[in-house]
């Protein structure tokens, strides 16, 4: 039987109380490790039974977030291995704890990293634009900040959810010069950008990158202004089904994110669209800094054979 941690993360993942791909994957891992921690097994049998259970509960909350079935997969992978060696459940339990933590640990060293490689590439007097909230976004900028550069940041509201609010939030707290815009300013301000720097829920095979809806029309005023468009990843939010030809599911939330209630029922024949994410193609990308260094977007695929280069469990 899986941990209460289990349920209760899998609906705030998928409430998005948990947001970010890299802290929705570490949310997912955690609740591995509770699982761990507080089941009661009578087999070694029983305990992975209720471990890949688990694992595909998580898996369902969000569709998009190519990080949470990375994650998860992880730990289920190397609970697959270890099953197989027999013996007794403690062992096993164990074992996949220190997996959860290794992979918990891995995620904040690569967040660290692609901060330390993408504020290399930020100079005195720049002007950045970023969308959405991510913390390998963040870390980039802090880092160039706390390296002594001057720069301004604009970060647009992210609408429907508003998490660039966060964003320039954080930002603020650490001493940037930042300023929030409306998404649709975006264009407006992009005479005066450098470079934009977003993160990534997904990074497919071809080097496309699914992120926040929204992020392929800023990368489209950034290709018509000249400015960079670099995206800051951890390796997780490839895309490994890609490689196959599999698409990356786009997830479509509910249109009370977009107008109210009582709206919807005064304009009952209006459909409200809600597309969470969407798509950035290739050639609108220069870089793609993750924690193994920088790829231009047609270099992933060779980044994702080295890492993938087994079936994952479905």
């Amino acid at each position: 039987m899986a941990s209460d941690a289990v349920e209760s993360t899998y609906v705030q993942i998928k409430d998005m109380e948990v947001r970010g791909a890299g802290r929705i994957a570490r949310a997912a891992v955690s609740a591995l490790k509770d699982y761990c921690n507080k089941g009661r097994f009578r087999s070694t049998a029983e305990f992975y039974e209720g471990l890949f259970a688990a694992g595909d509960r998580l898996k369902s909350a969000r569709p998009t977030a190519v990080s949470l079935p990375n994650a998860v997969n992880y730990v289920l992978v190397a609970a697959r291995r270890n099953q197989t060696k027999g013996g007794p459940a403690r062992d096993s339990v164990r074992a996949i704890k220190g997996v959860c933590d290794d992979f918990l640990a891995s995620s904040l060293r690569a967040t660290k990293t692609i901060g330390e490689y993408g504020a290399k590439r930020i100079k005195d007097g720049d002007v950045v634009l970023t969308h959405c909230n991510s913390e390998a976004v963040t870390a980039v900028l802090v880092k160039a900040h706390e390296m002594g550069k001057k720069f301004e940041v604009y970060a647009t509201e992210t609408r429907p959810r508003f998490q660039g609010r966060i964003t320039a939030s954080v930002l603020a707290k650490k001493g940037l010069d930042v300023s929030l815009i409306p998404d649709s300013a975006a264009r407006v301000y992009m005479r005066k950008v450098d470079m934009v720097v977003v993160g990534a829920d997904a990074i497919a095979a071809n080097g496309a990158v699914i992120n926040k809806i929204g992020t392929s029309q800023v990368a489209l005023a950034a290709h018509e202004s000249r400015a960079r468009f670099y995206v800051a990843a951890e390796s997780y939010k490839l895309s490994p089904s890609t490689m196959t030809g599999e698409l990356v599911e786009i997830e479509h939330r509910s249109p009370l994110e977009v107008v109210p209630k009582a709206w919807l029922l005064a304009n009952a024949k209006v459909k409200v669209k809600n597309p969470a994410f969407d798509v950035t193609p290739p050639e609108y990308i220069d870089l793609i800094i993750t924690e193994r260094g920088l790829f231009p977007p047609q270099g992933v695929i060779l980044l994702m054979k080295e890492l993938y280069d087994e079936p994952r469990p479905a």
